[in-house]
């Protein structure tokens, strides 16, 4: 019989380094990132997805869009001890970064690996497309 401290797995702790150090982009700049993996003990990745979205936060349904996607099977590539990817795409004119009241607009970098035992880990790592100000909520005039 199994014990939970036998089955737990540490996390693994995913490491990204951005083109722009303020992670900071305007539309149709390219964005290049690179990656690494720390904490994978012995089990070997069987698969990475890199990918490029935004998403929305707040009321009402949430949105997703893929901008960037990537998926690479190559385990000989992704060796366990500290596995590095990269890559590159360049960012669309929409939609901005938004701050609202209601709405908030998100853009991540998402890297996703794939473990022999069917286990996965996804990391997100946000970052800012344009110069939208914040929006601020309205106050009635007294």
């Amino acid at each position: 019989m199994s014990t939970a401290a036998e089955n737990f797995r540490p996390s693994p702790r995913v490491t990204v380094m951005f083109s722009h150090s303020d992670r900071h982009y305007e539309p149709l700049d390219p964005l290049e990132v690179r990656y690494e993996a720390d904490g994978l003990d012995d089990e070997p990745p069987r698969a990475v997805e890199h990918s490029v979205l935004w998403f929305t936060e707040g009321k009402g349904e949430e949105d997703l869009g893929v901008h960037f996607f990537e998926r690479l099977v190559a385990p000989e590539r992704l060796p366990p001890a500290a596995p590095m990817g990269q890559f590159s795409c360049r960012l669309p004119r929409s939609p901005l970064s938004y701050e609202g009241v209601v709405v908030k607009i998100r853009w991540c970098v998402r890297v996703r690996f794939f473990f022999e035992s069917g286990r996965d880990y996804v990391s997100e790592h946000e970052f800012t497309v344009g110069q939208l100000p914040p929006a601020h909520p309205l106050t009635a005039n007294p």
